[in-house]
């Protein structure tokens, strides 16, 4: 029994992880949406609420607003957690946080966290200053760099390691690695990873651009 948190990333030819994972038989039994929810249509910071999916019957989780971490109740007939979102590579992007709360409650259940890794757009440099414990909030958890350089799966392999998950709990952790990617290889991501990155110069510029969103400047 199979918990899968996506998004509209991750596809196989066309089709929707989710949707390729039913196809193959898995017996996929409810999904968890991030922010800007499973399909990757609501706007930033927007309310998502847990729902029906129309093209699967699958009961879907929101993972953003209230409730940013899966609960017990929610994880009782789950037997594998399966992470699969296309991130961008900077910290305060929410997709790893929500990566590292499930990874937690996961662990918590002792539950089998399974990482899908894809390429980081922005993996070939890390810039910025490292992040002061005492400031750590969903839109930046973990004592790293603001462009961290790392896919989902290292970061996720880093977070396991270092004991960042709440009361240095381990989880049961599997990567499966992108084969032969480098952080040199340049990676055009073929769908937006969300409503306000639409195309590569903006999530290339997203990790200078977005520090001003909690200004009065305006990031036009």
């Amino acid at each position: 029994r199979a918990a899968v948190i996506a998004n509209q990333t991750p596809v196989i030819g066309r089709r929707n992880i989710v949707d390729s994972l039913k196809t193959a038989g898995i017996n996929v039994v409810a999904v968890f949406g991030p922010e800007h929810g499973f399909r990757g249509n609501a706007g930033a910071g927007e309310k998502i609420n847990t729902e029906m999916d129309s093209a699967t019957g699958i009961k879907i989780f929101s993972l953003y607003g209230k409730n940013t971490k899966p609960t017990s109740e929610q994880l009782d007939s789950i037997d594998i957690l399966i992470f699969d979102i296309q991130d961008v590579g900077a910290r305060f992007y929410t997709y790893l946080s929500t990566m590292s709360l499930a990874m937690e409650a996961a662990a918590e259940k002792n539950i089998e966290f399974l990482v899908l890794d894809r390429p980081n757009p922005n993996g070939n440099y890390i810039d910025g200053p490292i992040l002061i414990p005492a400031c750590s909030s969903f839109v930046g958890m973990h004592p790293v760099p603001i462009v961290h350089g790392m896919t989902p799966g290292e970061y996720a392999r880093m977070v396991n390691s270092e004991g960042w998950l709440a009361g240095k709990v381990k989880a049961n952790l599997s990567v499966i690695a992108c084969k032969n990617y480098t952080h040199s290889d340049t990676y055009v991501l073929p769908i937006p990873p969300s409503p306000n990155l639409p195309n590569m110069a903006s999530i290339y510029l997203y990790p200078s651009l977005c520090l001003f969103e909690g200004t009065r400047v305006s990031v036009g």
